[in-house]
């Protein structure tokens, strides 16, 4: 077996493990990794990869092919484990829920923009849209204007 750490501070903290099957050692690698990451951070996956996912960083969370996917660029999503509804009990409130199936971080929101048919937009900072439904929408109002 092989061991590599490399330490660099500009860059997100993950960790990467190369294995030829799933095994006991595995899975208590896994534990440790992702034991106490409830606190500020999701586990997000890929195919091929397994990534700590501050709560900081996620532009958007939603629901996609019936998977719950985080948004950290336009072109990087992360699969997470944990219902839509379920997360939404366990983060900050910058999160804000747009539509039955999309919360956005609150933080990351650009702006919200109209289309010619009335439906509105949450534009990220990394250029991902979501739409926002008209019932969220009020609330999304409300509680923008009590700031």
């Amino acid at each position: 077996m092989h061991f590599q750490l490399r330490i660099d501070p500009e860059k997100p903290e993950r960790v990467v493990v190369c294995a030829h099957r799933r095994s006991e050692l595995v899975e208590q690698i896994e534990a440790l990794v992702t034991k106490g990451t409830e606190e500020n951070q999701l586990t997000g996956y890929t195919e091929d990869d397994m990534r700590l996912l501050s709560f900081s960083e996620i532009q958007c969370i939603l629901v996609e092919d019936g998977c719950t996917m985080a948004v950290v660029d336009k072109e990087e999503k992360y699969r997470l484990k944990k219902r839509l509804y379920e997360l939404e009990e366990m983060l900050p409130e910058s999160f804000i829920r747009i539509s039955k199936s999309a919360l956005v971080n609150e933080k990351h929101l650009v702006r919200f923009t109209a289309g010619f048919s009335g439906a509105v937009d949450a534009v990220m900072r990394c250029g991902w849209k979501e739409s926002v439904s008209r019932r969220c929408f009020a609330e999304i109002k409300r509680r923008m204007n009590g700031k």
